[in-house]
């Protein structure tokens, strides 16, 4: 079975799709993802899917539950990299992608993040510990 590589870079966790997803790679990657999150204490999750060519709407809800579960950790997702036509797919299968927000590319996504983190914690005093996850 193929994995998909899971990088940290900083706060932020790095998936690149570079093979074509399977039942049990969409799983396994869920699992990897969740667990890394919690080892890590990352608060971002970037998934690049630049090669995806075709998107169907297993991989779209793979994307959105990926997204649900990094939330209730604690982690903002992002997508990036998507291609016009796979939006145009997404848009025509009526897959809204709730809870995912999307980038042009890695750099914008990492912004994303960046302002989501800061906004979040701008509504905290100095010395004040969040006690919500958004």
């Amino acid at each position: 079975m193929e994995r998909v590589p899971v990088l940290k870079i900083g706060d932020i966790l790095l998936v690149s799709i570079q093979v074509d997803m399977s039942d049990q790679t969409a799983v396994q990657l869920q699992e990897d993802l969740a667990e890394r999150i919690v080892a890590t204490g990352c608060h971002g999750v970037i998934i690049d899917i630049t090669a995806l060519d075709i998107v169907d709407s297993f991989v779209g809800r793979m994307l959105s539950t990926i997204a649900s579960i990094s939330k209730v950790l604690d982690a903002e997702t992002v997508v990036v990299g998507m291609r016009p036509a796979v939006a145009i797919t997404l848009v025509e299968l009526g897959l809204s992608l709730n809870g995912i927000r999307t980038a042009l590319n890695v750099e914008r996504g990492m912004e994303l993040i960046a302002a989501a983190r800061d906004d979040h914690y701008d509504h905290y005093e100095p010395g004040d510990q969040p006690t919500d996850t958004r």
